[in-house]
């Protein structure tokens, strides 16, 4: 049996002037004339064979018919509104894949994630440390933040931010054995996150390629390298994104204020048909908002850091002083990772 229901622009005058007790009202809402509204309201009574308004002075009143009619037609217009909310906006829910180089996971993504956590509760994230380009093209991860040139083909990506390379060694282990040149340096262990290329460019930068570390310990990323300093163990280099904090905190220093650009940076990246997803929309706006706000407290942050000595043999001025997320063209080849 077909349900005989009124037509749907009378219900909508109806509603209207219900809630706003005043047809002048009504019709403003909906954009139509005082005498448009009014008329849709006598169609309605004529159709449902009953009277829905008295006259109140200037206020409109529900007769007893109006009153039943009232809540049913609110409910079913709040119920198409919420629906076609929920058409159109961004989903905010679901599950979300995400590998990151392991050193920005470890001391710039898992500090911050929780603003992302609080505003998006009804995501559940995955994240995984990779440094892997093959990652991308993973059936199981959605979004992937590489450490590399950027020449990824068949898939989106975008420049996240470039950085700065620099020496960053513990209070303690510089407090018992100083560094206060460059050559000083060959009294402690030199630690690598790479093959030696890193070390390489930025012993070049400060005319010191013959220098001779008393030892050399090689690990498998950035993020040990890192880890070993802040323990103690030697000299690393750390960088303008991943170093930032430690250095805020005290927990590492920078014994010169000669920082060389990095040829290679931080995108984010993920398959062409991920891209338009809302949820991934969501955390890739996140990332580049997070990263704009790190910019924006960096000069306090470096205004407030300690005095970072010269390299021995420059000019305190020729040098720059390591700053968080610089935006810089690259310019020395590097496989941070």
């Amino acid at each position: 049996m077909t349900r005989r229901l009124p037509p749907l622009n009378p219900l909508r005058a109806f509603e209207a002037a219900a809630r706003h007790g005043s047809l002048t009202k009504a019709a403003g809402e909906l954009h139509v004339t005082h005498g448009a509204v009014s008329h849709q309201i006598r169609a309605l009574e004529v159709s449902l064979d009953v009277k829905l308004f008295e006259r109140a002075g200037q206020r409109l009143k529900l007769t007893a018919h109006g009153a039943e009619l009232l809540p049913a037609v609110s409910s079913a217009f709040e119920e198409i509104a919420a629906a076609t909310a929920r058409m159109t906006r961004p989903t905010t829910a679901g599950t979300l894949s995400l590998t990151c180089v392991p050193a920005l996971l470890s001391f710039w993504l898992i500090p911050r994630i929780g603003s992302f956590i609080a505003r998006y509760p009804d995501i559940r994230l995955t994240l995984d440390a990779s440094n892997d380009p093959a990652n991308i093209f993973s059936p199981d991860v959605d979004v992937a933040i590489v450490y590399g040139n950027g020449s990824w083909t068949d898939c989106w990506v975008k420049l996240w931010t470039s950085l700065d390379l620099f020496p960053v060694v513990s209070p303690t282990l510089i407090n018992n054995r100083p560094i206060r040149t460059i050559r000083d340096m060959s009294n402690h262990v030199m630690l690598h996150a790479d093959d030696g290329r890193e070390w390489h460019t930025w012993l070049a930068a400060a005319d010191a390629l013959d220098l001779k570390p008393s030892q050399q310990l090689f690990l498998s990323d950035a993020r040990l390298g890192i880890e070993a300093a802040v323990h103690g163990h030697g000299v690393a280099l750390g960088d303008t994104m991943t170093a930032a904090n430690l250095l805020a905190k005290g927990q590492l220093v920078a014994p010169f204020n000669l920082a060389v650009p990095a040829v290679d940076a931080f995108y984010v990246a993920c398959r062409k048909d991920l891209r338009a997803a809302p949820i991934v929309n969501v955390f890739i706006d996140w990332l580049f908002d997070a990263l704009q706000e790190d910019n924006a407290r960096a000069e306090p942050q470096a205004s407030a850091r300690r005095t970072i000595r010269p390299v021995a043999g420059k000019p305190a001025g020729s040098a720059r002083i390591p700053q968080p997320a610089p935006q810089r063209p690259a310019k020395l080849k590097s496989v941070r990772k």
